[in-house]
């Protein structure tokens, strides 16, 4: 059966997708929760529900509808009930993706640039309620996608698929809300990534100049750690950022600009469900990089990685020398 090239790509991306951003977010969070980055415990939280989200994005988006799913007709995957539920989910787990690095990036402005506010704001209690908050905000928001779909077909009494209901599709309500929820992820979570990272980076050139100013009039040869701790700082901040809005932008900007129109087009050879399906997928792989980057970026993660992947091996070794004084014993 022939399919068109945006599917095919499409088709093999998804599944290479789960091979490896699966593995990856499970590392990672078991590695957090072990707590011997040598990172604070409010960048640690941070990174953790960062993780998590992640994970959720991948089981749910990638593993479950658009590996299983489309692979698996005619199971009970395809049950309208079953498939509307995974379809909130999967709206709900991008955005909370979206809003936690967003959380992420302000808790590192305040950190580096607010020293009175940061004593109270920079908490792991904070990190736990701010991320509750924003889980239930979500989770409120996006329950108008639960009464824009409607059954496929039905076959006895069991509804299977679910299909945009044309009436809900065009009403000024719907077409409201899906422009605002495109101004809001163009304009609020992209604008207010880069107005904090644009006030840290003013920030740390002012400190790290009159800093330097400093240390040349004291005549200081000595390494600077409180520099080498921000600079490691500003590395991790701008690495996670900056590979969320290039991954994420594409979607946001083609989502921006013809909305939710250019999912429905079955035309698969159009610029716009091209621009979509390739925007969702670069979407996609931002729930993949994170853990590649706190192993570039951070030693003591990396040593952990190492570490982790080695044990079965070591635990295996540890066997068999236990194993070989027994077997010589008994040979003799």
């Amino acid at each position: 059966m022939y399919l068109p090239p945006i599917l095919q790509m499409v088709h093999i991306c998804y599944p290479i997708l789960a091979v490896f951003g699966l593995p990856a977010n499970v590392l990672t969070i078991i590695i957090l929760s072990r707590g011997n980055c040598g990172l604070s415990k409010c960048i640690g939280a941070y990174m953790m529900i960062m993780a998590v989200s992640d994970l959720s994005v991948i089981i749910i988006n990638v593993v479950l509808y658009e590996t299983l799913i489309y692979r698996l007709s005619h199971t009970f995957l395809h049950r309208t009930n079953l498939l509307l539920a995974i379809v909130y989910l999967m709206i709900v787990s991008l955005e909370l993706s979206q809003w936690y690095t967003v959380a992420f990036t302000v808790d590192r402005y305040v950190t580096m640039c607010c020293q009175k506010f940061k004593t109270k704001y920079c908490r792991v209690k904070t990190v736990k309620i701010l991320a509750a908050v924003i889980l239930i905000l979500l989770s409120l928001e996006h329950i108008p996608y639960l009464f824009v779909f409607q059954p496929l077909r039905i076959i006895g009494n069991t509804s299977w698929g679910i299909e945009f209901r044309l009436e809900a599709f065009y009403s000024p309500a719907y077409v409201a809300f899906t422009r605002l929820k495109s101004f809001q992820s163009l304009f609020c979570v992209f604008g207010l990534m880069f107005l904090f990272n644009g006030l840290t980076v003013r920030h740390i050139l002012v400190s790290s100049k009159s800093r330097r100013g400093f240390q040349n009039q004291m005549n200081e040869n000595r390494r600077d750690k409180k520099m080498e701790s921000r600079r490691n700082s500003i590395i991790l901040l701008f690495s996670v950022s900056g590979s969320f809005m290039l991954l994420w932008l594409p979607a946001i900007v083609t989502n921006f600009i013809a909305g939710q129109a250019m999912y429905s087009d079955r035309d698969y050879t159009s610029p716009a469900y091209i621009a979509a399906q390739t925007g969702a997928l670069l979407a996609h792989l931002s729930s993949c990089t994170n853990t590649y980057i706190y192993a570039a970026t951070q030693t003591k993660f990396r040593e952990e990685l190492k570490t982790l992947l080695m044990s079965p091996w070591t635990f295996v070794l540890a066997l068999a020398k236990k194993r070989a004084p027994w077997n010589q014993s008994f040979l003799s």
